[in-house]
């Protein structure tokens, strides 16, 4: 069965420890339950901030530079994921409605290869 990425986008300076209530985090607890019971949900992870990431770029000459931060200069991060296996993109879309709504965010679904 095909496998998709679902990933929430966050704006930087997002702290899911003070913009999230109570509400919000039973909403995503719900919705993970539903996706268990659905039997669609592999894997889910939400992610730290996009301070702690670490970036690596390969050189021409075989050296790799490490830098601190983001690969991509952007004003928004990755900052949760689901990887939902289901039989369609129409469905896991469906599943990525879902996640927007109560991740009160941007969802992208991406299929894996």
């Amino acid at each position: 069965m095909p496998q998709f990425l679902v990933t929430i986008h966050r704006p930087h300076g997002y702290d899911p420890h003070t913009a999230e209530n109570e509400a919000m985090r039973a909403g995503i607890s719900a919705l993970n339950r539903e996706m268990i019971a659905a039997g669609v949900r592999v894997f889910v992870g939400g992610l730290k901030a996009p301070g702690t990431a670490k970036s690596l770029r390969p050189r021409a000459d075989g050296e790799v530079i490490v830098s601190d931060g983001l690969y991509l200069d952007a004003s928004e991060h990755v900052g949760g994921l689901w990887v939902l296996e289901t039989a369609t993109l129409d469905e896991a879309v469906a599943w990525g409605r879902k996640a927007a709504l109560t991740c009160r965010a941007p969802v992208e679904v991406r299929p894996f290869h």
